[in-house]
């Protein structure tokens, strides 16, 4: 084992009712419902299909205790019908209900960030030690007995940390960062430890799949520190829909499944819930398939930062490298393009200012540096390797080492002929890299697409879901679930339909306040679920305008985005 093989991580396994996580088990997949629990048949048969689907795990929002004890009902009813699968009780704010659903269900998720905390005003709180050390007490006497209850009952915990909901007191002494997020979940984790309670989950989750994927390491490098190794849920929070949903949830999950990290994963997408089980299985068995490949010889290069990586150094060529934003080269022709609003940076047939230096990242980047035509050259790399990305990975950081400094194109051809193989599987491989930071530029090829051209907007796609290059407008958006107040799935088309045109920006449509404003921190404006029909807007992460009817709501948007002057008309 070295840097770049795919080798799973070695996690503890925790029981779930009979379907076990973690160890050599196979990578979970898991949905949640967006029907309320107090409508127990809509859940019931929501339950149903997404267990149909293939889902190893279903959740279910339990608000109050009221829909904590509902939950237990619908166990019953499913059970009574065949379906077995593991029911998750997902709880926000509210310890009563993770009491109740404690002794009701299989698994409870609760939220570090409000289980015992405020809800965040985003103030600076100043804490002595000796005062901090009284507010982890706090923690201890409310969640010990709530550990106590797991344990009559056999009942597994996810500690669920979101980016967006942070308590004031952990960004006061931690930040508003990765290194806050890790401090939320160990505080707990401690805990449960002193208390010998092993059947813990974890996520740390965020809607920026940069911010997402370095809190995910930085959590396993602590939890190693302090000799724990609690298995793991993966997911990009506020995915959003579509294509976008599926390319960012590929970028950020794909990036830490091709390390062997993950044990069970949820893709977010403000669609049905049982569409996404389908779309989850297919990453995970993407990268899985992996598994017992060819020894990739290779280590980080020095200096290598795996935590936060930056930019490889490189020098330009034309618009290419020197740290400018990451380019899409095609082999499609102007005439294949016509008509696309996103067009390739480069079309290969042209003349460029520099020449194309095709290499296999099999062979020895020694071999690259004795060539007497680098001057002008911009490489190239390709790789049929069963882990393309191990091994495209290991080059670099090689040539790296050796002091070359030729920007790098990453070359993928995929055979596939549905759209979501490709998306999914270029978001994983392409994503990888650009999460990393290791390449300049992409060149997907998929010639059995249909449309073809579409292989170039999945390129800028990936882009853009790995924080590197914007070019269109950006949705956060959650998925439905029994906290949302309108029709989430419809509200996301119409407001796509009216801003979609703004390109660069970030608008967060949001069900609920639950995440609301902490995940639209990285958001230009918010558009969030304040009550039944009823929305409240943002700028950034604070509140501009309450309560506004529903039917209001677009145009008092549109308003507010034209009032800071980020509006532009359709052309």
């Amino acid at each position: 084992m070295n840097d770049f093989d795919y080798k799973r991580r070695s996690s503890s396994v925790v029981n779930v009712s009979g379907v076990p996580l973690g160890g050599d088990y196979p990578i979970r997949i898991q949905s949640m419902t967006s029907t309320s629990t107090n409508d127990i048949e809509g859940s019931v048969a929501q339950c149903k299909r997404i267990s149909d689907a293939g889902a190893d795990y279903v959740r279910l929002t339990t608000q109050g205790v009221r829909e904590a004890e509902n939950l237990g009902l619908i166990r019953e009813k499913l059970h009574a019908d065949g379906y077995m699968q593991p029911l998750v009780a997902d709880i926000h704010f509210n310890p009563g209900a993770a009491f109740a659903g404690a002794a009701l269900t299989d698994k409870v998720r609760i939220n570090p960030g409000n289980f015992v905390d405020v809800a965040r005003t985003f103030k600076k709180l100043e804490y002595t030690d000796e005062e901090y050390k009284l507010e982890i007490e706090k923690i201890r006497k409310k969640f010990i007995p709530f550990l106590d209850i797991c344990k009559e009952h056999k009942t597994a915990v996810r500690l669920g940390v979101n980016h967006g909901s942070l308590s004031d007191r952990i960004m006061s002494r931690y930040g508003d960062n990765p290194f806050g997020m890790v401090e939320s979940v160990m505080e707990f984790l401690r805990i449960c430890r002193d208390e010998n309670f092993s059947d813990v989950v974890i996520s740390v989750k965020a809607s920026n799949t940069v911010v997402m994927v370095e809190t995910v390491r930085r959590l396993i490098a602590a939890m190693d520190k302090e000799d724990m190794h609690f298995p793991l849920h993966l997911g990009v929070t506020e995915a959003g829909d579509g294509e976008d949903g599926r390319i960012k949830s590929a970028v950020g999950i794909g990036t830490l499944l091709s390390e062997g990290i993950g044990d069970t994963v949820r893709v977010s997408l403000s669609e049905e819930p049982e569409i996404e089980v389908p779309v989850a299985k297919k990453l995970v068995d993407y990268i899985v398939a992996r598994k017992g490949h060819k020894h990739i010889e290779g280590a980080y290069s020095k200096g290598y930062d795996y935590f936060a990586p930056q930019r490889r150094e490189s020098d330009a060529r034309a618009n290419v490298g020197g740290g400018q934003a990451p380019i899409v080269l095609s082999a499609l022709t102007k005439a294949d393009m016509e008509g696309c609003e996103l067009k390739p940076d480069f079309y290969v047939a042209d003349e460029l200012l520099f020449h194309l230096l095709e290499v296999d990242a099999s062979t020895a980047p020694e071999e690259l540096m004795k060539r007497d035509d680098l001057n002008d050259a911009v490489l190239v790399l390709t790789s049929s390797h069963v882990n393309p990305v191990g091994e495209v990975q290991a080059y670099i950081h090689k040539m790296t080492d050796l002091g070359c400094r030729l920007p790098v194109i990453v070359k993928f051809k995929y055979d596939d002929k549905e759209v979501e193989d490709v998306q999914l599987k270029a978001g994983a491989d392409f994503g990888t890299l650009l999460i990393n930071r290791l390449i300049d530029g992409i060149w997907l090829e998929a010639d059995n697409l249909a449309v073809k051209s579409d292989a170039v907007r999945f390129a800028f796609g990936i882009l853009q879901a790995s924080r590197l290059r914007m070019t269109k407008t950006e949705f956060i958006s959650c998925p439905s679930c029994g906290r949302t107040m309108f029709n989430l799935q419809k509200t996301v088309q119409t407001i796509k339909a009216a801003t979609s045109h703004l390109k660069g920006l970030k608008i967060g449509v949001m069900g609920c306040i639950v995440n609301g404003p902490g995940e639209m921190a990285d958001a230009d404006y918010g558009y969030v679920g304040a009550g039944v029909n009823k929305v409240s807007l943002y700028k950034n992460k604070v509140c501009v305008e309450r309560n506004i009817p529903q039917e209001d709501a677009l145009q008092h948007l549109i308003d507010l985005i034209k009032s800071n002057g980020d509006w532009v008309d359709k052309e």
